[in-house]
């Protein structure tokens, strides 16, 4: 490279840097590839080096996202586009100005890590991103979790969204105006993130993932928390679900292409991921039933978060004394049948998953349209005890939309979205739940990844096309009466509890659940979608 064409880059660099308010930093580290990520990461002590070659990260006390402390700066651009509430709540401009100028002066004298890298797969809605964090480690992660330009892409590079990721930095809450020390924060005017207080790597990828809902309903693309594959007939699948549930599992499957496992958009043309890496759960991975999800937490380029190790660095993944939430960043072309473009066609099949603790659901229901609607805006899943301080009974969850703390709009926009989606091309709707039969947790058994897969591939494959479906008296759900390596008992979730009155009341409850959940979307719904819901009994 001529010497002149250095010294414009070098340039032009720092006013990028300075055009996100940072000024006078110490040594800037312009998109490191992996190895000299890991010996940064490892020479400041900043990470552990696994036997198998992952690396191995603590974050400390805050071992999973801090929805509490995620704010959005309210003005022109977002007073009357986004749903403020507990899910996002408001911060003034000078309040974000006043803490923008605070992680400036920390980090001035610090060295810092940036990636400047893509979200979004399908080029026609792309999102450059540029990641500045305090940390390699969580360079590493976010070159990992995002989709890398190439050499010529990088060339001219212009975000159109800047993460100032800084967990050192502790904020003041009474000056501040922050709920604690930690902090996230969006201004969309300004295309800008901050981050503090928190090292917990999920939160970079999420606030991105919080950007795309937000910039990409008015242009026609519905955003989703969720997986998505291609069969070998070409066949898209998409899976919705919360954490836990199985997106991930289910979707890195053989025999099919994966897309992506948690983030995409549905365009016009397309299913997109909106990523390029993977960020799995990890605790008591089983190696015979996710073969190659395992085969990652051994891999050169993995970064395992909170993932406990004996003395001679080997793993053990069954350990949850730092936190149940264990997670795996690596890139998504680790799983061998990952898509090279993260691009599929129009779906043909949308699996909504819920882990129900209470045992009461049937571990697969054929949606109507409005059903599908119904669930979608309800996002229901189970909290299971021992998960979480303080929870010592299965406790019900909804998440509108299958990712609430993600969805800056109505989630009636969503829905809407969904609907015609579905409505448009005849869409087939499944619910599944991955969570407990013959009793709820502690009592019954979760049922098996075995049967939850045999269930898939048979609404997949559309075999459960040609098997007759009977409603389930609790909650109206159309069940399948048969299915091919899946006890029949299991099917119908009443007939797999010895007592069947425990069960009623188990039922009655989710319900009532249920019902009181979804008073609060009743009026932006019609009276189709009201009706196939689930009501609790007179």
């Amino acid at each position: 490279m001529k010497l002149e064409t250095q010294v414009a880059e070098l340039s032009g660099r720092g006013f990028a840097l300075s055009a996100a308010g940072l000024s006078g930093l110490g040594t800037v580290h312009w998109n490191l590839a992996v190895p000299a990520l890991y010996e940064q990461a490892l020479q400041r002590g900043e990470v552990r080096l696994s036997a198998g070659g992952a690396l191995v990260a603590r974050t400390g006390a805050r071992t999973g996202r801090s929805p509490l402390d995620r704010f959005i700066v309210q003005d022109a651009a977002t007073a009357d586009d986004v749903w403020w509430g507990d899910v996002n709540r408001p911060i003034s401009k000078d309040a974000f100005d006043g803490l923008q100028m605070r992680v400036a002066s920390y980090l001035r004298g610090r060295d810092v890590f940036v990636q400047d890298l893509f979200a979004g797969a399908d080029p026609n809605y792309r999102l450059p991103v540029r990641v500045i964090t305090e940390q390699a480690w969580h360079s590493l992660f976010a070159r990992n979790m995002f989709i890398r330009p190439t050499r010529e892409e990088r060339r001219g590079f212009a975000p159109r969204f800047t993460v100032i990721h800084a967990p050192g930095f502790l904020a003041e809450p009474e000056r501040d105006g922050t709920r604690s020390e930690a902090l996230v924060l969006l201004d969309f005017a300004r295309r800008l993130v901050l981050i503090g207080g928190t090292a917990y790597a999920g939160e970079i990828k999420k606030s991105i993932f919080t950007a795309m809902n937000f910039l990409l309903p008015p242009r026609g693309v519905l955003p989703m928390h969720s997986s998505a594959n291609i069969g070998p007939r070409g066949d898209t699948a998409i899976f919705f679900g919360l954490s836990g549930t199985g997106k991930t599992t289910l979707s890195a499957e053989r025999g099919r292409t994966l897309i992506g496992d948690d983030e995409h958009g549905w365009s016009s043309h397309s299913v997109f991921n909106f990523e390029g890496g993977c960020y799995a759960k990890v605790i008591r991975l089983d190696p015979a039933a996710e073969p190659e999800i395992y085969a990652t937490t051994g891999r050169f380029g993995t970064i395992l978060e909170n993932v406990v190790m004996n003395e001679a660095r080997i793993l053990d993944l069954d350990d949850d004394s730092l936190t149940e939430n264990t997670r795996a960043s690596y890139p998504i072309d680790f799983i061998p049948n990952a898509s090279p473009t993260g691009i599929g066609g129009l779906p043909d099949n949308v699996i909504m998953l819920t882990a129900d603790a209470f045992g009461v659901l049937p571990p697969l229901s054929k949606l109507t349209p409005e059903q599908a609607m119904y669930h979608f805006l309800s996002g229901y899943t189970a909290r299971v005890a021992g998960t979480e301080a303080g929870v010592r009974e299965p406790q019900a969850t909804f998440s509108t939309c299958f990712g609430a703390p993600f969805m800056p709009r109505h989630p009636a926009v969503y829905a809407a979205m969904l609907r015609d989606r579905i409505a448009g091309r005849g869409v087939r709707c499944w619910l599944v739940n991955t969570g407990w039969s013959g009793g709820a947790y502690g009592t019954g058994e979760r049922i098996s990844i075995a049967s939850t897969r045999a269930l898939v591939h048979a609404a997949l494959d559309g075999e459960l096309d040609r098997v007759a479906m009977r409603p389930d008296a609790a909650f109206g759900l159309f069940v399948p009466e048969t299915c091919p390596g899946v006890p029949r008992e299991v099917l119908q979730p009443r007939n797999a509890w010895r007592d069947r009155r425990a069960y009623d009341a188990a039922a009655a409850e989710v319900a009532r659940r249920f019902e009181a959940n979804f008073a609060q979307f009743a009026g932006a719904v019609d009276e189709r979608v009201r009706a196939a819901g689930i009501h609790a009994a007179a």
